[in-house]
């Protein structure tokens, strides 16, 4: 995955706002009102933290409301649906995940065409998933979950937040690579999931490591493994599972920007300018780097090439291991 350095986003961005001809940025389309955020996820969770942290930014730059809608269901369904029957005008856009561009259309039949109803605008950040535990788990490594889900088989259990996302392919790979079947509890959100796992109730999640920063850091939940190619600077110590005996295992996620169907270019233009803006915000970069989020940013064309080799690329997974909700 191809992401921009942050100083030479900022740099880039920066020279780019100094230099625009002033008579094409005034010609920008104009928000005449609130500009409805819809989010695919509960509160508390990683898109949220994203969608919040821009909300505010982008609230400051266009002279209107952001105002963040968790629209949650159907692992980002409903959320992509409310999106698609909105005016495509520019007042309603999606922080859509991997999943929902990449990974649903290729196991369901889905109420919208997403290459017909969705424009994509940018992507916004990529995570990694970690693997948590509760704090009086007997999972204590990777080894130990493989382990479990040998000895108790459907018993051993997995939270996700619905079909397609990358914690449901999580658990379904590390199955397909362990040789075992672990139990999917889904959830609407990380958030919600974070108390059944610190309780017991739910015995593991692969999940986007921004949401359970807090947790880890307070024992309510343990950090088991990490699935990312190399170690994470926020916790370096963390087993890297890819490298910890089971190779392949490399899960990123990513969230980005998407707009209505039929939206006009101009408008897909000033949004795809308006996000690269905000993450050149020192703030938002501060804030997404304290939290465990690479920063993305680029342009459209950098965003379709993305979900085209991330369809291709979970494509082959889903075929390969027969992947389907659940």
């Amino acid at each position: 995955m191809k992401f921009i350095h942050r100083r030479g986003l900022a740099a880039l961005l920066g020279a780019a706002a100094l230099f625009a001809p002033l008579a094409a940025r005034a010609a920008d389309p104009p928000f005449t009102r609130d500009i409805r955020f819809l989010n695919p996820f509960a509160p508390g969770g990683t898109s949220d933290l994203i969608g919040r942290i821009l909300a505010e930014q982008l609230g400051k730059q266009v002279g209107q409301q952001v105002v963040v809608e968790n629209r949650t269901g159907g692992g980002g369904v409903v959320a992509t649906q409310e999106l698609t029957r909105s005016a495509p005008d520019g007042h309603t856009i999606l922080l859509a995940s991997m999943g929902i561009l990449t990974v649903t259309p290729q196991m369901q039949a889905l109420p919208y065409d997403v290459d017909r109803d969705v424009i994509p605008v940018t992507n916004i950040a990529s995570v990694y998933n970690i693997l948590v535990a509760g704090p009086n788990s007997p999972v204590r490594t990777w080894q130990d979950l493989a382990r479990l889900a040998k000895e108790r088989g459907r018993n051993t259990s997995c939270a996700t937040v619905g079909a397609g996302s990358s914690q449901q392919l999580s658990c379904i790979l590390f199955g397909a690579l362990t040789g075992t079947t672990i139990t999917q509890v889904p959830y609407r959100g990380g958030a919600p999931a974070i108390l059944d796992i610190s309780t017991g109730r739910v015995d593991v999640m692969f999940g986007n490591m921004p949401e359970f920063l807090g947790q880890i850091r307070d024992g309510g939940l343990r950090a088991v493994a990490y699935g990312a190619a190399e170690a994470s600077p926020l916790i370096p110590n963390l087993p890297v599972i890819s490298k910890d005996g089971l190779p392949g295992f490399v899960i990123p996620s990513w969230f980005g920007v998407v707009l209505p169907g039929r939206t006009p270019d101009a408008m897909v233009a000033r949004w795809n300018a308006e996000l690269n803006r905000a993450m050149a915000a020192p703030e938002v970069q501060r804030r997404f780097t304290e939290n465990g989020l690479q920063m993305i940013g680029g342009t459209r064309e950098d965003f379709q090439r993305q979900i085209a080799a991330d369809r291709q690329r979970w494509g082959a997974i889903i075929r390969e291991h027969n992947i389907r909700p659940e």
